[in-house]
Parts: C-alpha cells; sequence; structure tokens
C-alpha cells in the first residue's frame, strides 16, 4: 500500500485528492495546522479513512519530523494561502506560505525522504500579464499579484530543487478549477451561493467586480487526477493543466441565473471597489502536453460546473 502525504487536505484540492488515492488503495496522510477550531467539513466524510498529523509549512522541524514519521511515497504540497485579494493586504504571510513554505518542505523532503515523489501546486496566476495566448509551460511569468509573485518562487524552487539534488519534483501549472466545495470568497462560488440565496428570497442582489475578465475554468474533481498522474510517469516534469476554454465572469453570472430562473441584470451589481489593484484580463491554458504525455483530459464542461455548483448551493441554503 503507498503512502500519500497531502498538506491542505482540508481544502478543496485535498478533500478530491484524497478521495482518489483512496480509491486506488493508498494510504492517505493529510497534514493539518494546529488551530483552536477546527474545519474539516470537506473531509468529514472521509475522517474514518484519513490519517491526520499536525504540521506547519510555517515551521522546518515539524515537517521534517513528518516526513520522518510518515515515510510518504508521494508529497503534494497543496497548502497555501490560495485567495488573490488577500495577498494584497497580507503580502508577507503569503510569501511565507507560498515561496518559502514550499523550500521548507523541499527541503525537509531532501533531508528526511529523499526517495518519494513530490508536487508542488503551481498556478496560471503566474502568467499574470500574459506574453502569448494560449499559456503552455514555456509562457513566460509576469505575475501580477503578490500571490502571483510568490507562486512563481514555489515553482522555480521546484525545479531547482529537481536539478540540485536529483529529487522527483513536479509543478502542475493548474488554471482555475471549481466545485461546491469551492471556499465562498472564490468568485465562482461567491456567485453561486449569492444566486442560491436570491433566489430562495435571502439576498436580493448579488455585488461582482469585473465582469468581464476572462477565465479558464474546469472541475477540480477532474484536475486532481492530473495531479496523480504525473507522480506516475518514469521522470519529473511541469504540466499545465486546463481546459482550453476562456469564459468571462459574466458568462458564468449568465449560466448560473440561468439555471435558478433569475434574470442576470437584475439582480447583479457591479461594485469598483471589488476590483483589484491590478488585474489578470484573459488566461487560457494549453494542456496538450498534459493529454499527450498524461493520457489526461477534463470531463466536465464549463456549463455543467456552474449548474453543478448553483444546484448545490440551492440545496445546502435549503436544509440551512
Amino acid at each position: 500500500m503507498p503512502t500519500a502525504l497531502i498538506t491542505g487536505v482540508t481544502g478543496q484540492d485535498g478533500s478530491y485528492l484524497a478521495e482518489w488515492l483512496l480509491g486506488r488503495g493508498y494510504r492517505v496522510v493529510g497534514m493539518v495546522r494546529r488551530a483552536s477550531t477546527e474545519n474539516f467539513e470537506r473531509i468529514a466524510h472521509l475522517r474514518d479513512r484519513l490519517e491526520l498529523r499536525q504540521a506547519d509549512l510555517l515551521d522546518q522541524l515539524s515537517l521534517i519530523d513528518l516526513l520522518r514519521t510518515v515515510r510518504p511515497d508521494e508529497i503534494y504540497n497543496l497548502a497555501a494561502q490560495s485567495f488573490v485579494p488577500t495577498s494584497w493586504s497580507q503580502p508577507v504571510l503569503t510569501a511565507e506560505f507560498d515561496a518559502v513554505g514550499v523550500t521548507r518542505l523541499l527541503e525537509a523532503m531532501r533531508l528526511a525522504a529523499p526517495e518519494a515523489r513530490f508536487y508542488q501546486a503551481s498556478s496560471s496566476e503566474m502568467f499574470g500579464k500574459v506574453r502569448e495566448t494560449p499559456q503552455r509551460e514555456t509562457t513566460p511569468f509576469h505575475p501580477r499579484s503578490p500571490y502571483g509573485v510568490a507562486k512563481v518562487y514555489g515553482h522555480h524552487i521546484t525545479v531547482n530543487y529537481r536539478e540540485s539534488y536529483d529529487l522527483y519534483a513536479c509543478s502542475g501549472i493548474l488554471f482555475n478549477h471549481e466545485s461546491p466545495r469551492r471556499g465562498r470568497e472564490f468568485v465562482t462560488r461567491k456567485i453561486s451561493d449569492g444566486v442560491a440565496r436570491i433566489k430562495l428570497g435571502l439576498a436580493s442582489e448579488l455585488a461582482l467586480g469585473n465582469l468581464t475578465a476572462r477565465r479558464d475554468w474546469g472541475f477540480a474533481g477532474d484536475y486532481v487526477e492530473a495531479m496523480w498522474r504525473m507522480l506516475q510517469q518514469p521522470a519529473a516534469d511541469d504540466y499545465v493543466v486546463a481546459t482550453g476554454e476562456s469564459h468571462a465572469v459574466q458568462e458564468l453570472v449568465e449560466i448560473a441565473c440561468g439555471c435558478a430562473g433569475l434574470d442576470w441584470r437584475a439582480v447583479v451589481r457591479e461594485d469598483a471597489a471589488l476590483l483589484r489593484p491590478a488585474e489578470v484580463d484573459h488566461l487560457v491554458g494549453d494542456a496538450s502536453k498534459a493529454r499527450r504525455v498524461l493520457g489526461w483530459a477534463p470531463r466536465v464542461r464549463f456549463p455543467e460546473l456552474v449548474e453543478m455548483m448553483v444546484r448545490a448551493d440551492i440545496e445546502r441554503v435549503r436544509r440551512g
């Protein structure tokens, strides 16, 4: 039975990845931070099949101790400060988790588990002010947020440890991926939750920022399969994971409202206070390398994804 260690196991991607690995007979160990209040909602249905162990990306010794104890075959580093707007208000903390934290984990792996295989969660936000469309593995980075900058560091330090110490270390450059388990601060979930509340008479409007920003949105449950496939290859490499389709925020709003029988023009209010200091206007990924080498392709289409999220939120809000 192979052992997988997932940092960020309580998040959207961590919960889907844990399900995927458990379904393939893995022993799955989730790393969690010490907190006065636990938030295990996304993995509640898996708790009796997971091992949870405390450690922290901000504490080097805890990571070394964790790897020595767990002895993982695969390490998936999904823990991060992952909300882009927060990175402007907490840029140093974002760098500690998303940049230096990756280095701490790689260093712990070098010292305590050099035979393991390592996955780093890179991000399409690294492309930022894009140099070419679509974006692929060779597209230059131009991040437009402290989050994007920190992710660029995390990406390059992963490549550096692979080349310096011959570690098996991959980065998945994942474009936006969503699900009913997405945090409600993210625009997709903010929309599906807002539409559900309006539909059920608990709210009258939905305030949003930039409706023209375009993103490549896929289903998180599909994307975790790509993470796993990366670590099954003979040699470590980096891959873009994306649908290859670009959609505006307004399209997402229209589909979400249509699913709930609402007129989006009547319920959506544009709020300039919600605009980013520096916007990323158009992201769309070229995942042809992942298709060719990994045999991976997304299954859930964009309209299905939006409808899945809206229906899940209507059901959740209705239950109270």
